[in-house]
């Protein structure tokens, strides 16, 4: 029992630059599917949304994958724990795939709404247990070149991701709902990639799942989500509703932090929130995906409402930000690789998000190309240099055992930023919306044909509403859009000031951990058994009399109003007699018992 504890972990395989290359080609090709998915419908949600319906549920079609990504994110990295990573990532690809296809058949908003659901679980597996994967596989001094692989498929996926859904949208024969279907062949692919290339040892983990931590964690972030999205739309902000969503959120996240604390194997463990870097870094991420994904969903309906652009050319308007995201996670990767300094990358890197969010909300109907083209590049200059760095940060600062919770809590983090972000931006640019449209139209004198309230389609119907609506429409879609972008600049700096609190840690050269005591030998184990049990008939057999032994044994039980003696009985009888028969039992057959008779004086 005692010996188990001091014993040194095994040294970890060390996998040559081609193994790891050869791992990396399948994690990449399996990331880069579900993120021309995600990309590639950004850009037709406009179009989604308008021919389903109900612009007030916009931010459901994308904060809906976000939830579930979000919250079966740490999940996942659990399960590969029990099931092993390789079937585990092939199982999230598969889910991925079959949610996607459902998308694609989806006849109105609440069957696409569910069908992204389920796409989120998939694509929570991915984004996780590729980090865990590569982070079992690297060590964190050379990890820096490798996230800049990521960084790359990220970026290649972005931009192809834009320029196929707008080239699929804007083919008639083709139409949206290939925007789900199109991802299916790149899946098979990576599925045949990963069944061949990805080769990791079989470790056996002694766990479980926390199933009331996840379904606790679930139900605090849904209940948030609903309060965003529905609160000053389907009802007043100062209801019943706000504040019963409010309240179930909290006793959530309570029930949440218990359920963490008394599980046997916890979906987050409270160890890590002991740790600083992980904290700071979830903190970071947190607001990191709060202004990255609420600033990538919303540009497009900026770029095809307020612009005129088409779906391909709102894509192609995206490019200078990929550019300079890839740009600045490789470079910064490399720099990481060669210097072993870190911290000084996710810092300026969310100093640049925020401006780079400040310039966005600055835009109007009649900025030109060029300038939403270098706005948009500041933007991807700063999530390049902090993304990535900031799970290395954290994977550096934790134990090897705390890897895989370590990975997905901070990608958790990030994700619920998104989340929420997204949940929270709808809800600001869906109420300035109607109340711009309702305020201009008044002051402009202007009746809607018809009666009621203003319907907003397509990006193409709505540059078919008469002139002076379409004028009005536009100008309240900028001042909403400003207010979004405007929104996300303090939560940036929020992030900013947390990556200043970051303690630059040197970056570990090898995946095994230090080596820990060497083990007690057998006859170690006997000679203190029988040392222990020596100690504890001496403190039997003192009568009182002042003596150093007896202060130091008493001083291991807590302070009480009993005496020095009573005290170190106590903690002879309950402590060091027992370790001693456990350490004699553990070096000793079963048959033997050498603590029986007493100890020769």
């Amino acid at each position: 029992m005692v010996a188990q504890t001091h014993a040194a972990a095994p040294a970890r395989r060390q996998y040559t630059h081609r193994e790891i290359l050869e791992v990396m080609s399948g994690l990449m090709l399996a990331m880069l599917t579900s993120m021309i998915s995600t990309s590639v419908v950004g850009t037709a949600l406009p179009t989604i949304v308008g021919e389903l319906g109900g612009q007030d549920q916009y931010s459901w079609v994308a904060s809906a994958t976000m939830l579930t990504m979000t919250v079966s994110t740490p999940l996942w990295g659990k399960l590969s724990d029990l099931w092993g990573r390789k079937l585990l990532f092939q199982s999230a690809l598969g889910l991925f795939v079959a949610a996607s296809l459902v998308a694609g058949l989806s006849q109105n908003m609440g069957q696409l709404i569910a069908a992204r659901a389920v796409q989120g679980l998939g694509v929570g597996g991915l984004s996780a247990l590729a980090q865990v994967i590569l982070g079992d596989i690297v060590p964190p001094r050379e990890r820096g070149r490798y996230s800049g692989y990521m960084g790359a498929v990220f970026g290649i996926s972005t931009v192809a991701g834009p320029l196929l859904g707008g080239f699929i949208v804007d083919t008639d024969w083709l139409g949206w709902r290939w925007c789900f279907y199109v991802v299916v062949p790149f899946a098979v692919v990576a599925f045949a990639v990963i069944q061949r290339v990805l080769r990791l040892p079989k470790v056996k983990r002694n766990t479980s799942i926390d199933i009331w931590g996840a379904t606790t964690i679930t139900a605090s972030a849904s209940a948030l989500m609903l309060l965003l999205t529905l609160g000053g739309n389907q009802f007043e902000w100062n209801s019943f509703w706000t504040y019963f969503l409010g309240a179930v959120s909290l006793l959530m996240l309570a029930l949440a932090v218990l359920a963490e604390r008394t599980a046997r194997n916890p979906i987050l463990p409270p160890r890590l929130f002991r740790n600083r870097t992980f904290v700071l870094t979830s903190v970071a991420s947190l607001f990191v995906g709060m202004a990255m994904f609420g600033a990538m969903i919303y540009l497009p309906q900026y770029l095809q409402i307020v612009k005129g652009l088409s779906p391909t050319e709102s894509g192609l308007m995206t490019l200078p930000m990929v550019v300079a995201l890839f740009l600045a996670g490789v470079i910064s990767g490399k720099i990481v690789t060669q210097t072993g300094k870190w911290k000084i990358f996710p810092v300026v890197g969310l100093l640049i998000v925020a401006v780079g969010l400040f310039l966005l909300s600055r835009l109007h109907v009649d900025s030109s190309e060029w300038l939403i083209g270098a706005d948009v590049a500041v933007l991807g200059i700063g999530l390049g240099l902090s993304m990535q760095m900031l799970i290395l940060a954290a994977q550096n600062g934790s134990e090897m055992r705390d890897m895989a919770s370590t990975t997905s809590g901070v990608s958790f983090f990030r994700s619920l930023g998104g989340a929420v972000g997204v949940a929270a931006f709808g809800a600001i640019l869906t109420n300035r919306l109607k109340d711009e449209i309702t305020a201009m139209l008044a002051a402009a004198h202007i009746k809607v044909p018809g009666g009621g309230s203003v319907k907003l389609g397509s990006p193409d119907a709505i540059q078919h509403l008469p002139g002076p609506i379409k004028h009005i429409v536009l100008e309240a879609f900028t001042r909403g859009l400003e207010t979004v972008f405007l929104v996300g600049v303090p939560i940036a700096l929020l992030g900013f000031v947390a990556t200043l609190f970051l303690k630059e840690l040197p970056l570990r050269t090898n995946q095994a951990p230090a080596p820990g005591p060497k083990p007690l030998s057998k006859d170690d184990m006997v000679l203190a058994g029988l040392l222990l049990e020596l100690i504890s008939q001496r403190i039997e057999r003192m009568n009182g009399r002042p003596s150093a032994l007896l202060s130091a044994v008493a001083g291991m039980a807590p302070p009480d109003d009993r005496s020095e003696r009573e005290r170190a009985r106590t903690v002879a009888q309950t402590v060091l007699r027992p370790t001693s028969r456990a350490l004699i039992a553990q070096a000793t057959p079963p048959h033997k018992d050498l603590v029986s008779g007493g100890v020769a004086q």
